[in-house]
């Protein structure tokens, strides 16, 4: 029973750095335009 005061905050903490990391992602421009690198691997310019 001890073990859950330590694995459920390590688990929000997870959650949490997890919904940092793709909010990260998100506003750098990551997602933009996901098509765009299978256009230029197709194209071998």
């Amino acid at each position: 029973m001890d073990i859950l005061f330590v694995l459920v905050p390590l688990s929000v903490l997870l959650v949490l750095a997890i919904i940092a990391a793709l909010w990260w992602t998100v506003e750098r421009g990551q997602f933009d335009d996901i098509e765009k690198e299978g256009e230029r691997i197709l194209r071998g310019d």
